[in-house]
């Protein structure tokens, strides 16, 4: 069962993309504690998408899952061709300076980055591509 749909960046099509993942997440064994986890962090990076990868509405995002046997993770992947926005040269927040010290954003990468087990960047053409990836349930493939 896994997912492959593509729909346009729009913030309406969030609900759908959550479902699919969390149904799979549950097909899959994942508790649920770790469904939510999944789903919070696919979020944080869905967001980022419709609201800075393109300039003008239309826009698509496709969302794809897939098995990684070989070292039993379940992977999902976000593509887009919006501006480039390479998530692993996004530095960590700093969390002990004062809340009116911080800078604004940056928490959404950080939450991705701490609540999956793996996160990959990669730029394909015009495409960003996006893979999160989390252990699977007893590291069974």
């Amino acid at each position: 069962m896994n997912i492959d749909m593509e729909m346009q960046a729009v913030m309406d099509n969030l609900p759908a993309w959550l479902e699919a993942i969390s149904s799979e997440a549950s097909h899959l064994g994942f508790e649920q504690k770790r469904i939510r986890e999944i789903e919070l962090a696919l979020e944080e990076a869905l967001v980022n998408v419709v609201s800075y990868a393109y300039d003008k509405p239309g826009g698509m995002v496709r969302i794809s899952s897939f098995i990684d046997e070989a070292h039993a993770l379940w992977c999902i992947q976000i593509e887009d061709e919006g501006k480039p926005f390479d998530i692993e040269t996004t530095g960590e927040p700093d969390l002990d300076a004062p809340l009116e010290e911080r800078q604004i954003g940056g928490l959404g990468v950080y939450l991705i980055r701490k609540l999956m087990d793996g996160v990959c960047y990669e730029r394909k053409g015009t495409r960003n591509v996006l893979t999160l990836s989390v252990h699977l349930p007893d590291g069974r493939p």
